[in-house]
């Protein structure tokens, strides 16, 4: 099978695409033909080893110190189950699925395999495999910050700094959807599609910092990383939150004591991919994808994340399993 390969961090040119053997499942494995997967920002971070300060040393010891413990990179993954383990009992050959391989990694290749226990579920017929792939990282993040660290409640003002990547485009819909007034914060050219999702006010951040207006929030989101509670602290109202996605060690160790902040790494589990299939059948989520690449255009794919220019997701399509 042809998969994306990496024996280094570093630049984009790391990857290659090889002819590698079909992983075969052990007993509670899934084996998927992968369909679609997503090239995320986190992916990026990784290829490049762009971990925020403090958790160097954490993060090498677990994907490999001098480099990659895992050959093939890519986490998010949609596809169709071809076979399955000799105790694998909720799933079965022809099952179309979605989820992430999580620190395995395997991702970005035609053939994975999956823990059934892990994050992996059925996926409904009325969902493309290309959507699926593309809501994963986002929606779990919004679901986990929005659903699961606070409450959003009808009128909440929720600013999201970052509105139109992955995680900002999934967290306008989810907090429009809880009911929440949510302010955008992304370039001018990318209001349209915040407002599409949900958004009420727009903030063109080349030309105004919102720590310089009127209006205060219950909620501020930062899924950029140039936000800091100093900074955000005086547009928070009474018992408001700060909820920093890219955050370092020190801002997780200040979030343990103070409660004003939330940092950390969403949880990936079958309930939360389940409730996010079911937002995107019914609409309240839209899987937001800029570009489409091909498997071997890889490297491409990689750059143009890099970029950090994309609006909303990138995806690689697995042509030969893709065309089936």
């Amino acid at each position: 099978m042809k998969a994306v390969s990496w024996n280094a961090y570093g630049a984009p040119d790391v990857l290659a695409l090889q002819d590698v053997a079909i992983p075969r499942p052990t007993k509670n494995q899934l084996l998927i033909k992968v369909h679609a997967s997503a090239v995320t920002s986190g992916d990026c971070r990784l290829r490049a080893f762009q971990i925020p300060r403090g958790f160097w040393l954490p993060a090498r010891l677990a994907f490999g110190i001098f480099k990659p413990r895992c050959n093939v990179p890519g986490m998010n993954l949609a596809g169709e189950v071809i076979s399955v383990g000799s105790d694998v009992t909720e799933f079965s050959s022809g099952d179309r699925v979605f989820g992430s391989t999580g620190m395995a990694l395997g991702a970005h290749a035609e053939y994975a395999c999956v823990a059934e226990q892990g994050a992996i579920v059925k996926l409904p017929e009325s969902i493309d495999y290309s959507d699926a792939a593309a809501i994963i990282f986002g929606g779990l993040t919004a679901v986990h910050f929005l659903r699961d660290c606070v409450t959003v409640k009808a009128g909440s003002r929720i600013l999201i700094n970052g509105a139109s990547g992955a995680v900002g485009t999934a967290a306008v819909a989810l907090a429009n959807h809880f009911g929440g007034v949510v302010t955008a914060v992304c370039s001018e050219k990318k209001h349209d599609l915040a407002r599409a999702l949900g958004a009420e006010d727009c903030l063109d951040y080349r030309k105004v910092d919102f720590t310089q207006q009127t209006q205060n929030y219950d909620l501020i989101l930062d899924a950029v990383g140039n936000v800091t509670l100093k900074k955000a602290a005086p547009k928070l109202k009474p018992g408001g939150k700060l909820i920093l996605i890219n955050g370092g060690c020190r801002a997780f160790l200040h979030a343990l004591f103070n409660k004003t902040l939330l940092c950390g790494v969403a949880p990936e589990t079958k309930e939360m991919l389940l409730y996010i299939a079911d937002l995107l059948e019914r609409g309240v989520f839209k899987a937001v994808i800029d570009k489409t690449f091909l498997l071997d255009e890889v490297i491409a794919a990689h750059r143009y994340v890099d970029t950090g220019r994309k609006c909303g997701n990138v995806i690689l399509l697995h042509r030969k399993n893709h065309d089936a």
